[in-house]
């Protein structure tokens, strides 16, 4: 499984529209909204790379009020949140 972060720029005035249609992207697992010069950051959850190539210029910048995308790909994950998920499987 690919994680990809998309850093995304948006039109201020449509930041609430553009976050929904993003999230409503197959392949796009979560949309925050942010502080700071970026305006919201998506992840990507998808089985490749090449889902990658396609989902960001074929889908993500193409949703009305995008203005620029950065993309970061993850190499590895470094959290608790899913350590303990992996453990409690089956803990009931």
């Amino acid at each position: 499984m690919i994680t990809a972060i998309v850093f995304v720029k948006a039109d201020v005035a449509r930041i609430p529209e553009v976050a929904e249609q993003i999230a409503a992207i197959d392949g796009v697992s979560e949309v925050y909204s942010v502080t700071g010069d970026i305006d919201l950051i998506a992840l990507l959850r998808v089985r490749n790379h090449d889902d990658v190539a396609s989902l960001v210029p074929d889908h993500l910048n193409k949703v009305p009020g995008v203005l620029s995308t950065e993309t970061h790909i993850a190499f590895r994950t470094y959290s608790s949140h899913d350590l303990e998920a992996a453990f409690s499987l089956g803990a009931e």
